[in-house]
Formats: structure tokens, sequence, C-alpha cells
């Protein structure tokens, strides 16, 4: 870690050789994988990225010039460079760095990322604030090629280039989306098109073709349409021309020489410029390179050979897993069944249905209100479609659900994963929504099961209820022991424990930790209410008032607005005094941490239970 080590702030790049620059990216390459081997995280698109991020720190100057990154997942090299490679090992540990770019962690972080797409809008406001402010500063948005499947990017696009902003968009494609025509041709091109020289020459032919008396500007359509076709063929850059972006690329995005020279010459311009940059993912160690989707997202590694080190509790059962199976298993009973992910078919389960039913499964990109719309359409056309997306990305298709699909009663199953807190990625990524503003959409059924057999039996009822359906669930393991409980009942909850003292109303796998809470309290009811919609307003009444009014609710979303909300819904009218406490996620954004730990801080593990039971007795 030698020129490394001297590294402080960007400005400490400026004075460094193209091979001190390579030297560097070496480093910190090393770095990276090292220290990710030890805590987790987003590993393959950080090492793509570590050649373009030197560069764009060595041009510009930040924090004065604002780079707003797309996602977090390729800004580690970022991190290191701005002061933090010292706190770089307690990434995504709690109280330690946050696993994407944060404003309140440092000034270089120039707007928050978590969700892809947000960085065009995020940097065209900024562009606008700037230049009402006769401001020097240049704006860069650092972009991902899976980002162009999201609506927000061209929606930004459309806007910059409308406004011929002074905006420098940087388009880090690494093979996963956009095809490419790479080569030294291809190369020499882009670089030599990005000259100051050759802009002028550019220029002054335009302008000598438009003066040619009556035939001029025919002449000149005709040499831009040559030219257009011919950058086409050879870049594909077509598309944000005509949307008012000057287009340059690609360019070898691991070659230092050539990102410094390109960096340096668009920086000069003044108008909107997309720089095609091609990168590839996993950069420098061959595991990653291998299997990049693997380790977009990994936990702790072996570092000599890439095998993941994981517990014996992270050997078992996700409910993911259970959801992937199942459906596998119904969609062989059914030919209308069809699976649905946005650029998330491994994270949600959904790999062996692909592969197993390719014809019948679709990824549409990172585009979720597009999929619920979608999902809406087929679903009343003959298909049962399934959607599979994370807590945290379904608020993108809020609108969609409510007009598309509930306001239809179309039948689309969402299987909503990564619901309640997921840990080390921290507040963009905790699913502690969904259930508040789920229940509030007319028509939706929504379900919560607490282990494996009953997130069976949910899929498979939602399946054949001809209504919008919910299901819900966490990253968790499956629960080891589960309940049999009784029959699964539209809109009936389901009775774990007995008693008349006090009542836990409680839902998904947290009615286990309840139940672990109240074990050795014989009067104490745990009742799973399984339906967050439509609830169970006469067992809820009958409970409460067997109870003398004394009752806790426990849920993994937040308070405002969730389950607890529902049942003081139904106790409004009761003539029995009140005696309880709702515990969920607080009225805040929760930090990134293990999610034991989230949840013994707020109050959602055992004893936090059982303390707030003892309260109400």
């Amino acid at each position: 870690m030698g020129i490394l080590r001297t590294i402080s702030c960007p400005a400490d790049l400026k004075g460094l050789s193209t091979v001190e620059l390579e030297t560097l990216a070496r480093e910190v390459r090393d770095f990276i994988i090292t220290t990710v081997s030890r805590t987790g995280g987003h590993l393959a698109s950080s090492l793509g990225t570590v050649e373009l991020t030197i560069a764009l720190h060595r041009v510009f100057n930040a924090p004065r010039d604002k780079i707003v990154w797309d996602v977090g997942h390729q800004a580690y090299t970022h991190k290191i460079l701005t002061g933090r490679r010292d706190l770089f090992p307690t990434l995504r540990q709690h109280g330690g760095l946050c696993p994407f770019i944060s404003p309140a962690e440092s000034p270089y972080d120039a707007f928050i990322s978590g969700h892809t797409g947000n960085a065009l809008p995020a940097a065209s406001g900024i562009c606008e604030t700037m230049s009402k402010a006769e401001s020097p500063s240049r704006v860069v948005a650092v972009i991902g090629d899976g980002s162009l499947s999201n609506g927000l990017t061209f929606e930004g696009l459309n806007f910059a280039g409308m406004r011929k902003q002074n905006l420098i968009v940087v388009l880090n494609d690494n093979t996963m989306f956009i095809s490419k025509r790479v080569g030294a041709v291809a190369d020499y091109l882009s670089r030599t098109m990005t000259s100051r020289r050759a802009r002028d020459v550019r220029e002054g032919v335009k302008q000598a073709l438009k003066r040619i008396p009556v035939f001029g500007n025919a002449v000149y359509r005709a040499a831009k349409l040559i030219e257009g076709n011919l950058k086409s063929a050879v870049t594909e850059g077509l598309l944000f021309e005509e949307m008012g972006f000057r287009y340059v690329g690609p360019i070898d995005g691991h070659n230092m020489a050539h990102l410094v020279e390109a960096f340096q010459n668009v920086a000069a311009w003044d108008e909107p410029i997309l720089l095609h940059v091609i990168t590839q993912k996993g950069r420098g160690y061959h595991p990653a390179v291998r299997d990049p989707e693997h380790y977009h997202g990994v936990g702790k590694f072996d570092l000599e050979n890439g095998n993941s080190i994981k517990g014996a509790a992270a050997t078992e059962t996700t409910y993911s897993d259970v959801f992937g199976r199942a459906l596998i298993e119904l969609a062989g009973r059914d030919p209308r069944i069809i699976a649905m992910s946005a650029a998330m078919t491994t994270g949600t389960g959904l790999k062996e249905f692909a592969a197993r039913y390719p014809e019948r499964f679709y990824d549409v990109g990172i585009a979720e209100g597009h999929a619920v719309t979608m999902a809406a359409a087929m679903s009343l056309y003959g298909l049962r479609p399934v959607v599979a997306i994370y807590s945290t990305f379904l608020q993108r298709g809020f609108d969609s659900i409510i007009l598309d699909v509930a306001l239809q009663n179309a039948p689309v199953v969402f299987a909503v994963d990564r619901a309640g807190l997921v840990g080390a990625d921290g507040p963009t990524h905790h699913g502690t929504f969904d259930l508040a503003y789920l229940r509030s959409i007319p028509n939706l059924t929504v379900m919560v099961p607490r282990d494996q057999g009953m997130l069976e039996r949910m899929l498979e009822m939602g399946l054949n209820l001809h209504r919008p359906v919910v299901i819900r669930y966490p990253r968790d393991r499956v629960v080891d022991h589960p309940l049999k409980g009784s029959r699964l009942r539209h809109g009936k909850c389901d009775v774990l424990k007995k008693g008349t003292g006090a009542v836990v109303f409680c839902a998904g796998p947290l009615c286990y930790t309840a139940l672990e809470a109240v074990s050795d309290l014989e009067d104490v009811a745990v009742v799973d209410l399984v339906f967050a919609r439509p609830l169970d307003a006469k067992a809820v009444r009958d409970h409460v008032a067997a109870c003398n009014g004394r009752f806790v609710v426990v849920e993994d979303g937040c308070v405002h607005g969730g389950i607890g909300s529902a049942v003081l819904e139904v106790l409004q009218d009761m003539d029995v005094p009140l005696r309880f406490r709702l515990l969920g996620i607080p009225d805040r954004f929760v930090e990134h941490g293990p999610v034991a730990d989230l949840r013994r801080i707020i109050g959602l593990d055992a004893q936090g239970i059982r303390t707030a039971v003892g309260e109400v007795l």
C-alpha cells in the first residue's frame, strides 16, 4: 500500500504520473478485495471502477466539482480516496462506514445513493442550481449500464439534454447491459473525438457547409446523417445524440492514460456529454470475474479461493429458497403461472425457475413500475403472474400497484422479499414501509408467513384467490421447527398460545420471538395475525376484551401506519380501557448493522417484547 498510504484526499492525486496512478489502482484493488473478504460487500462492481474513479478524481476537483454516483455498488474506490481509507475496514458494520453513498458521511458524497436511477435527476438538479449561481463547478454523474433500464435515468437524460446543461454523464458499461463494439480503432477514434482540435474542425466544417448557397443546409444534413450512421456503427451512441448529448466512446475503462485524457478533454466542453466507458466487473479478482453475479453482493469469503465463509445458520434454507421451489411446483401444475423479476433473479430465488421455465420467466431489468403494470395486463388476459421484488424496490411501483393492479382488481401475486430489517445494506435497503402503504390500498390481500409451511400455503392460496395478493417475508433463513398451526383461512388469525392476562399480536417470523419472550408467562396469549389485510377484526376485539384491554403488537415494519395502527383502528369503538404497546420500526431511518443487533437496539428482540408485555400487565 505504498502510494495508497500517501493519499488522504483527491488533491493528492494531482501530482502523480500515469505509472504511479496505475500502481495506485493495483493497490486500491488489492485493498478492496482483502477488506471485502472480511466484511462482505458489493465487490465485483467496485473492482470494475477503480481506474475510472482514480481518473475522475485526478481531473476534477471534488468536492467543489460534484460527482454523483448511481447506487453505491461502484463507489468503494471513491470512499477510499476521499479520506475514508482507514475506516474502510468498518464497511457495513454497525457504527462503521455506510454501504452506499451518504452526504451525511462525507462532503465528497454529493447525493445519496441506494436505488438505481436517481443519479441523473439529482445531477440535473445540481446543474440547474450551479447555473443559477453562475458557479464554475462541474457536475459528473456516474451511472451503470443497468441504469438504462430505469425510467428515471431517461427522464434525467431528457431534461438535461433539453436544457443543454453543462453535465457530464459517465456510463460505466460493465458488459451486463449494452452490446458493444470495442477495439483499438474504436478506442482511438473515441479519444481523438474528444480533443479540442477535432471539435474545432467539426464545427468549422459544419459552418462551411451551411454557407454553401441554396444547398448548404441539405449538404450539412446529409453529412450529419453519414456521421451519425458511422458513429452508430462504431459506438452505438446515436440515441444519446438524439437526446441532446454529445456522445463519446467507448473508452477502455482500465486504460489510465486514455481515461485521464478523455476526462480532461470533456471537462473543457460546455454542453451535455455522455462518456461511454467499458469496464470489466470483478477485474483483478478471478473468482469475481468468473461469477460477477455472485460477487455483486457477497458475504465474507476465503481470499485464496473465493469460497464463502458461512456459519452453520447461514447454510439453512431461506424464505427465498422456499418461495422459488414452491413456485416451480405450482407452475408444473398450472401452465398459466409466470414469474417476473426486476434484475434480482438469483436474490429472489427465481434462478432455478428461470432455468426450468425460460419461456415463462421475465427479468425486466431495473424497472419495477414496468414490472407491476406489465404483470397487471398479463393477469387480466389469462396468465397468473408472480412478481418477486425486494420490499425496498417495490416502493418504486407504488403508483402502478394502486392504479394498474388494485383499481382493476388484477390477480397479480407479489412475492415481497427482504421485508423488514436487512442488515448491512442499511436504510436504503431495509424493507420497513411495505405493510404501512400496502394495507392502505383497496382490493389487496396482504399475508405475512411465519415459516416455511405458511409461505407455501400462502403462495398456493394467492394464486387461487383471483385478486391482488401480497406475500411478504424476510431475508432470513426459515424457522427450524415451525408450528403446525391451524388451516390457512382467508382473513383469519391463528392462536399460537392461549391466555387472558394480556395478548401479543404479531405476524411473520417474529411470532417465534414473541413465543420465546413469554414462554414462561402462562397467562399471556400469542396470536399470529397472518393477514395484515384484511385484518381479523372480530378475533382482535375478542382477544383484547378477554384480556381486559391489555395487549402488545409486534411487527417488523414501521410503527406509524403499520399492523399496530390497524389493530387500533378496529378497537376504536370498544368500550374497554386500553393498555397497550406498539413495537416495530421507530419513526426514523434505521442504520446498517447485523439484524440481531438492530432488533435489540429498537426493542424487537425477545427481551424487548417481554419488557413491553410487563408494562401492560
